[in-house]
């Protein structure tokens, strides 16, 4: 990819398209950026980029937001996801993924659809640490599957009634964790061409300033429009899940 070409151009908005999301609301930055890079990057570069520029994103944010971690909170959901990771990425060795990401964008527009017109959803306030491992475990074997870090822990974190920066303090944490699991378990195939190492230092910036300004506007987001904006992000995901 040449430097001054318009592919290059489109992977640098994509990136800042996708940082400004991830800023935004917390996730999401691997949908939006994967879903153009793959028409002008080949699926390895694209793989290493989401994880690379991933675990940077969500990195951020977290410190960002590290006033407001619970570890006590934390511990379940990533105890589960280690559990599932691994289970996730053995699937893909039998399952054909088509149908699992069709599957999982099927319930993602019937759940968003569902409390996009239901105005409010009484909070769900059983099951502590037993049940958020078991939604960090799910999580994690759809993580291996799918590449989507944080899914299941973002709807789980807006059923439970928690405020949107408890929310994003636990679904952020976790999509590291999941990020960096998910780099241990599969490794890059194959080594990374000298391309996409200047991609990377070539998009930082774009991603640093998408970062930022999602960040800004998201302090400007009151609960309800928080919500609104994770589960329209949520429709998204799913409708891209079942169209790709």
């Amino acid at each position: 990819m040449d430097g001054f070409s318009l592919d290059f151009v489109i992977f640098l908005i994509a990136t800042f398209a996708g940082a400004l999301v991830a800023g935004l609301s917390g996730f999401a930055f691997a949908l939006v950026a994967a879903s153009i890079w793959l028409y002008i990057l080949t699926p390895l570069q694209t793989t290493t980029l989401i994880i690379a520029f991933g675990l940077i994103v969500q990195g951020y944010l977290v410190w960002k937001l590290r006033h407001a971690l619970d570890w006590r909170r934390l511990w379940p959901f990533i105890a589960g996801a280690a559990i599932g990771v691994p289970l996730g990425i053995s699937i893909l060795g039998w399952a054909n993924p088509a149908y699992v990401r069709a599957g999982i964008g099927v319930f993602l527009v019937l759940y968003s659809l569902y409390a996009l017109l239901r105005p409010s959803l009484p909070p769900v306030t059983k099951g502590g640490a037993a049940a958020d491992a078991a939604v960090g475990f799910a999580n994690g074997v759809l993580g291996g599957i799918t590449g989507l870090a944080g899914i299941l822990v973002t709807i789980w974190s807006g059923l439970r009634g928690w405020p949107k920066d408890q929310q994003r303090a636990v679904f952020q944490p976790v999509a590291v964790a999941i990020f960096a699991m998910s780099a241990l378990w599969l490794g890059v195939k194959g080594a990374v061409s000298a391309d996409t190492i200047r991609l990377f230092l070539f998009g930082l910036p774009a991603l640093l300033a998408g970062t930022w300004l999602g960040m800004k506007l998201y302090g400007r987001l009151d609960e309800a429009a928080f919500r609104k904006v994770v589960l329209v992000l949520l429709l998204a995901s799913g409708v891209a899940l079942m169209l790709r």
